[in-house]
């Protein structure tokens, strides 16, 4: 029993000490791991460095933490094609540290579009700059970052890192942009122009349009049954006939015949005539009377038969051109001068700005002029349209309380005669201006206001207050500085982005 007792409470007094010894070697080893997560802790919660850089060409956005001797850094490389936009897709990157000593990595591609991943390890610090090389077969570029520092430590990296580089406002992602219509713009002074802002109307050009009228009375038949407003036709183009054939009266077949058997009496008479003068049969005063008559009828007739076809009058077309207008219907009476048709060629046109008394001052400055067309809502310049001011009015009438200026311009794209239209008429100078694209404007509740880029992903929204506007550009007054770069495609997508508020300010993963 004594021995039984006794093993009892040497086991007990093993598991005793055993759960101590455990207990006390869990702790430390939890301790220890607390500390060493503690130690890089702060080191960890750095925020990445973050450059965006601009060339002719593209635009850098690199993200990278803390470049330190011995650990190694990821630089994160996003290139976007300032022509479009888009990102770059293929092409070769080189990544160099040049100070002290000089260090360079390279990429053959980009891990995914427009993202290119380097990493590199410090080998001395010091104060750096980091030069990156692109090339591919749409271009070559160089860009440089100067003062970068390379630190000894993590501890002395924490007490010198700078914290101006962080931005707080819209993120943006590059990934998403790339998928969208975006583009910005960097904001410069530039000569604007005082603005009227008014109506106007499309007009077709003096000699651009020819009305077509009936030279004879009779029915209307068209020629084809495609002789519609809009369709292209040809100079000589038969498009209707005037028959008279079933009229009691001003029967066109029977004034045909009536004027051939005329002419071909009077050309006899005339050849007979000629050769009684030689022989002095008849005297000088008959001959005279007789080629008189002779000449009357043969022009006659040949009126008629110039565009006389089967008992009708051939109508045809006098221009190339479309036809603008039919005024007649298949089988009606028409009568002579009566309007039936009208053809444009819409190579030139005329747009008629109907001004205001008020700026009738204005008007001697007035030299050119956007305008804006409902259909597409879309902006022109006389400048593209290849215009030039003709002229403005002197004075008004009863009628009319505005003055018309009058511009004309080619038609190269397919505008319409006859719309009406917004128009900015440009005036006097205003030298040094700030102006955005149209496109940048956003506008709530009355208060205007644009989106800013401050970084390659950052974006602030910056109310804005308005100066005149020609339909393509906006005078800002202020609220934007020049060398910013304003959003002027893709604004509305920032703005829901913004809305959305649950997008990660530097957490997506490339």
């Amino acid at each position: 029993m004594y021995k039984v007792i006794l093993s009892i409470i040497i086991v007990a007094y093993l598991l005793f000490t055993g759960c101590n010894t455990l207990v006390k070697n869990n702790y430390e080893h939890i301790e220890s791991e607390e500390h060493i997560q503690s130690e890089g802790a702060e080191y960890e919660s750095l925020e990445p460095l973050s450059y965006t850089i601009y060339t002719d060409n593209i635009e850098l956005f690199v993200e990278f933490s803390p470049l330190i001797v011995g650990e190694v850094t990821t630089f994160v490389t996003h290139f976007t094609k300032l022509k479009n936009f888009k990102p770059v897709t293929h092409g070769q990157l080189a990544l160099s540290i040049e100070g002290n000593i000089e260090q360079t990595v390279n990429v053959e591609k980009p891990s995914s579009p427009g993202i290119f991943i380097l990493s590199l390890e410090p080998e001395q610090a010091g104060i750096y700059q980091l030069v990156f090389k692109i090339s591919s077969d749409d271009f070559s570029d160089k860009i440089i970052i100067e003062n970068v520092n390379v630190f000894q430590d993590e501890e002395t990296a924490m007490l010198n890192y700078p914290d101006e580089h962080i931005h707080e406002g819209i993120t943006y992602l590059k990934e998403q942009a790339w998928k969208t219509d975006f583009a910005n713009l960097e904001v410069k002074r530039q000569p604007f122009f005082d603005i009227i802002r008014t109506s106007g109307e499309i007009l077709p050009a003096q000699g651009d349009e020819v009305v077509i009228t009936a030279k004879t009375n009779g029915i209307v038949l068209f020629i084809k049954n495609t002789i519609f407003a809009g369709r292209f036709i040809n100079k000589g183009d038969n498009l209707f006939t005037i028959s008279g054939s079933n009229l009691i009266e001003e029967n066109l077949a029977i004034k045909y015949k009536q004027s051939r058997a005329n002419f071909e009496k009077c050309s006899k008479d005339y050849d007979r005539a000629k050769e009684l003068i030689k022989n002095k049969l008849i005297s000088e005063k008959e001959f005279l009377e007789i080629k008189v008559n002779y000449e009357n009828s043969k022009a006659a007739f040949e009126n008629i038969a110039q565009n006389y076809d089967n008992g009708g009058n051939r109508v045809n077309a006098p221009i190339n051109g479309y036809i603008k207008k039919v005024y007649v219907a298949e089988g009606q009476y028409v009568k002579i001068g009566q309007i039936i048709a009208s053809i444009a060629q819409n190579q030139r046109l005329v747009i008629k700005a109907e001004v205001s008394q008020n700026y009738f001052p204005k008007l001697p400055a007035i030299f050119s002029a956007n305008f804006r067309t409902p259909y597409n809502n879309k902006t022109y310049s006389l400048e593209d349209l290849n215009g030039k001011l003709i002229s403005y009015g002197k004075n008004t009438d009863n009628t009319s309380f505005y003055t018309p200026v009058y511009f004309e311009i080619d038609n190269e794209k397919n505008l319409i005669p006859g719309s009406f239209i917004e128009v900015f008429l440009k005036s006097n100078l205003i030298p040094d201006a700030i102006t955005v694209p149209y496109t940048a404007i956003m506008e709530k509740q009355g208060t205007y206001f644009v989106y800013i880029q401050i970084s390659g992903e950052t974006f602030e929204k910056r109310e804005v207050q308005l100066g005149a506007s020609d339909g393509i550009n906006v005078q800002v007054l202020s609220g934007i500085q020049e060398n910013e770069r304003v959003v002027t495609k893709g604004a509305y997508r920032i703005k829901i982005a913004s809305l959305a508020g649950t997008l990660p300010d530097q957490g997506h993963v490339h």
